[in-house]
């Protein structure tokens, strides 16, 4: 089982040797931890992944939740599973001690809840969307907000969802018609419905909190007139006791290819004209405040793929060691041994290349780990500014490369079990059909890549962008002082060239108003730049990789080689590929642009 969830020397080597966690215990609120305190807290997270959520990771899935009387009714392992990740402190892993947490980086915390991602994508949900949900009460509430919905929050006993998309608008939340009439008493009453609730109605906690987007009755047209609001399952008297239930109703269940054991629900607000809301914010502002429960729930996200096709990965390179089939192509005397599939080239393929993207997208999760860590308890105003600049840049990447090629590693992972890749007695189709609602979780590539090209590119003059050339070209200099990362390192140096000058053309381009023509490539953009981005973090890896077969460690000696070979992979095999990519962008060819309706 162990083997399965993560690989915990791949962890310990990002953890220690890529991106020097213990720096961290030199800040003055991570003082009290060390490596010992972490490792112990990674433990515990393991142990629980593997005793409350991997075991009923199938039942889940062939049991979805039931709509009953009104309710969404849950299988009975999901309660006890989350019940045990609150009681260890998970929920509040890292809040402070006055807060009730253990106070760690977000590095670390992230790195535990990846093993309950990987183990059971569907129950981890509802904690991780509770963990959202209260960070934004927490920043942007009120004292009365945060006495009253906040605190149980975190203690566990209330629940918290995002309720944005709405039937006829989907991701255009400009077009959004839930309404807010304020009525005169500091509350409002909403009236709306939104779908595909993730953990809209469930029995897992005495309340549930959703973060509403709805506009007043005085609202400029748009995002720009967007308000935020608390709207809870339960009212919650002054003392903190359950009140009436409020005017929302459950009005169904979404069946979906994945995650079923999460319930996906279409919520009605104020049928009977009595659903009561909280304003968060400013009036008009809410999109503003939501950004911060979106832009983390986009890493949950992208951590969500990573761990989903580190699973697959590591369930298919187990299978292909065990399963005898076949010779090799020279074997000619058919009463010989057969061999392990693990020894035949094209198994080999697929399982380096499942490698290079998982364990690539792996090392960028835990990279915006470490800079929200340094976001937030950086030593310097700089630090803490450049931080936030860089994981602004990285957000629509690390959302949306691994939810495309950790969903194709999936796709490797169904192939190298051959037939028994395909049926449902083998865990690796449940976690393609998981992994592939994760393109469309939190905004699709084509609305990531837009954020990217359009928007993050130029936010702040364009320091976050400069900031990353800046990164990637440090790597590449010290890639120089090791001769064997030559080879490896020319594909990225040549790529990341291009990719400059062709950004910079395109910036001109929308600088020059031809918005819809240069916007229209945007996906493919995307994927240079992400591809780039994970080069660089190839290369990293390389590096420290070097670094370790230096220290003459032998035990650690086809760890390393490892790296090194799935850095080759992905920085010679895939990394010149994009230049096909950027060939149409420079091109500005309008294929797609150009296509008529009619014509299809």
């Amino acid at each position: 089982m162990t083997d399965t969830l993560l690989d915990s020397r791949n962890l310990a080597f990002e953890l220690y040797e890529v991106l020097d966690a213990e720096e961290l215990t030199q800040r003055e609120r991570f003082a009290d931890h060390s490596r010992e305190t972490f490792d112990a807290s990674l433990d515990t997270a393991r142990q629980l992944a593997e005793k409350f959520f991997a075991p009923h990771n199938r039942k889940n899935d062939e049991n979805e939740p039931e709509y009953i009387d009104g309710a969404a009714r849950l299988i009975p392992e999901v309660k006890p599973a989350v019940d045990a990740f609150i009681e260890a402190g998970f929920q509040n892993a890292g809040r402070s001690y006055e807060q009730g947490g253990m106070q760690l980086p977000n590095l670390i915390s992230r790195a535990c809840f990846a093993h309950f991602q990987s183990a059971n994508i569907a129950t981890s949900s509802y904690p991780m969307l509770t963990m959202g949900a209260s960070n934004l009460i927490g920043t942007f509430g009120t004292e009365e907000q945060k006495k009253r919905f906040f605190e149980p929050m975190i203690e566990g006993r209330f629940f918290g969802t995002m309720a944005l998309t709405e039937p006829h608008a989907g991701s255009s939340l400009s077009d959004l018609r839930t309404r807010a009439e304020p009525v005169g008493d500091g509350t409002y009453r909403i009236k709306g419905n939104k779908i595909f609730i993730s953990a809209g109605d469930h029995d897992l906690s005495e309340n549930i909190v959703h973060m509403v987007l709805a506009k007043l009755p005085d609202a400029p047209p748009g995002v720009k007139g967007i308000s935020l609001f608390i709207v809870p399952k339960f009212l919650v008297n002054d003392d903190g006791s359950l009140g009436e239930r409020n005017d929302v109703v459950l009005a169904g269940l979404f069946h979906k290819m994945g995650w079923r054991g999460t319930t996906s629900t279409a919520l009605n607000f104020g049928d009977n004209g009595n659903c009561v809301g909280y304003l968060v914010g400013e009036p008009h502002k809410g999109l503003a405040c939501m950004f911060q429960m979106m832009n983390d729930a986009r890493i949950g996200v992208g951590m969500g793929a990573i761990m989903l096709g580190y699973a697959g990965y590591l369930y298919s390179l187990n299978y292909a060691r065990e399963r005898p089939q076949g010779r090799h192509p020279d074997g000619k005397d058919p009463t010989s041994p057969q061999v392990p599939i693990v020894e035949h080239a094209d198994i080999r393929r697929m399982l380096l290349t499942q490698k290079a993207y998982v364990e690539g997208s792996f090392d960028l999760g835990l990279f915006c780990a470490r800079l929200v860590d340094d976001a937030r308890t950086g030593t310097s105003d700089e630090q803490r500014q450049l931080a936030n600049e860089l994981l602004d840049l990285l957000t629509p990447i690390v959302k949306s490369w691994p939810s495309e090629f950790c969903l194709k590693a999936n796709e490797l992972a169904i192939q190298i079990l051959g037939g028994h890749g395909y049926t449902r007695e083998y865990p690796v189709e449940q976690y393609y059909r998981d992994n592939r609602l994760n393109p469309i979780h939190e905004g699709t590539h084509g609305i990531q890549s837009l954020d990217l090209l359009a928007r993050k590119l130029t936010q702040n003059k364009g320091a976050g962008l400069r900031q990353l050339l800046g990164l990637i070209e440090d790597s590449l200099q010290r890639s120089t002082a090791h001769a064997s990362l030559a080879e490896l390192r020319a594909p990225l140096a040549e790529l990341l060239q291009r990719l400059k000058t062709t950004t910079q053309t395109l910036l001109g381009d929308l600088g020059a108003g031809k918005v819809n023509e240069t916007l229209a490539n945007s996906a493919l953009y995307m994927k240079v730049f992400g591809h780039t981005v994970i080069g660089w973090r190839w290369l990293e890896q390389a590096i420290r990789a070097e670094e370790g077969l230096a220290r003459g460690n032998s035990a650690d000696e086809a760890f390393y080689r490892g790296k090194l070979q799935a850095a080759r992979y992905f920085l010679i095999w895939e990394v010149p590929a994009c230049h096909h990519e950027l060939n149409l962008l420079d091109a500005k060819d309008q294929t797609c642009m150009e296509m008529q309706d009619s014509w299809f």
